[in-house]
């Protein structure tokens, strides 16, 4: 059953760390770069009763299926540069390889899917060494995928959170490893907020894309929020003339966000029933991404839980415009389907049929 959590207003003491324009620099220095495609699907936005939906096509960024290569190959310039002793990341990626020493250091992460995928091609790009552990159930096609990259995958039976902690016990005491996770915990947030940052060139393009237009809504599919929190840190910005409303949408299954919005404080919760969105099979918010959940979102409707059926309905729908959503980037529209439905939901959203509406399609199909 789909829930819908309004949260309750009261004072915010979030507010936004500075933006880091350097990231879309470095980005642009990597093989392959583009900005991926803002698509504008005039259909969708007569199914939904607004002037204009547009669609941040994530399908292929960098050569990858998904928008993660973009956090985690920030989050490595970072912690590398200064790892190796320089006070600023470097420009490029060619840069980067002249100041590592590529025989002394293996990347670690945890991982559904795509953002070991992501940090498995920084390490190649890097020549590095990459261990990469997955959860329970982490499809056969996924674990090839990864290990094509040249990576170390680790199976395991446990679930996504049980998984991280594992990927981070493996490193303790071991200074030729580095953890790249892209959720925080108390002790451990310098590189998940540097994840958070390299994300933000996302929000840059759509910006540059959209010329100016104003939006009304921005969609975003949450895991452990860390890709919310960059929405956040980009549209909360005193300096951005843009204000949209932001939406978290999220599996009914692994609804951390919208539980712990309707409870006030953050929540784990148990995420051991399958889904068909994996890469927002998450049960506990990212520490650095709580603070600007609770107090960035705004007092209407500021999440929505999905089901399996919807996030497929809205993949097929989006396939048949032309846009190739996984069940993850689909799960944008399948949550603005459900708010906008009812009248009351849509006027909490301010979304009229003047509006313009930004849905994040994290990923492609699988």
């Amino acid at each position: 059953m789909t829930g819908i959590v309004r949260k309750a207003p009261g004072p915010r003491k979030w507010k936004p760390k500075p933006l880091e324009h350097a990231a879309i620099t470095f980005h642009s220095s990597m093989p392959g770069y583009r900005p991926t495609p803002l698509v504008a699907l005039p259909e969708l936005a007569a199914e939904l009763g607004v002037a204009a939906v547009f669609v941040k096509d994530e399908s292929e960024r960098l050569g990858l299926p998904a928008f993660k290569i973009l956090g985690a190959s920030w989050a490595v310039n970072r912690a590398l540069s200064l790892r190796d002793g320089y006070d600023t990341p470097a420009e490029s990626l060619a840069e980067l390889r002249q100041r590592i020493d590529s025989a002394s250091l293996t990347l670690v992460t945890a991982t559904d899917g795509n953002h070991g995928h992501a940090l498995a091609r920084v390490a190649a790009l890097l020549g590095l060494e990459a261990r990469i552990y997955v959860p329970g159930g982490t499809a056969a096609k996924t674990v090839a995928t990864i290990a094509s990259e040249g990576a170390q995958v680790i199976p395991s039976d446990l679930i996504y959170d049980d998984v991280i902690h594992a990927a981070a016990a493996s490193t303790s005491g071991r200074s030729d490893e580095l953890l790249v996770q892209d959720t925080a915990w108390q002790g451990y947030e310098d590189i998940p907020q540097w994840v958070v940052d390299g994300y933000g060139t996302l929000f840059y393009e759509i910006a540059s894309q959209l010329g100016g237009r104003a939006i009304h809504l921005v969609a975003v599919p949450t895991g452990v929020g860390s890709l919310l929190l960059a929405a956040l840190q980009h549209y909360r910005d005193p300096a951005n003339p843009q204000h949209p409303a932001i939406l978290a949408v999220e599996p009914v299954t692994a609804a951390c966000v919208t539980t712990s919005l309707a409870a006030g404080q953050a929540l784990s919760l148990d995420t051991s029933a399958p889904t068909i969105m994996a890469g927002l099979n998450c049960g506990t918010i990212s520490t650095i991404a709580w603070p600007a959940i609770r107090d960035g979102l705004d007092a209407g409707i500021a999440g929505i839980a999905i089901t399996d059926h919807q996030a497929a309905s809205a993949m097929h729908r989006l396939h048949e415009l032309g846009v190739r959503a996984g069940p993850c980037g689909a799960a944008a529209l399948a949550g603005v389907r459900a708010a906008l439905e009812d009248s009351d939901h849509r006027a909490a959203l301010t979304v009229n049929e003047e509006s313009a509406l930004v849905l994040i399609s994290t990923d492609g199909p699988v």
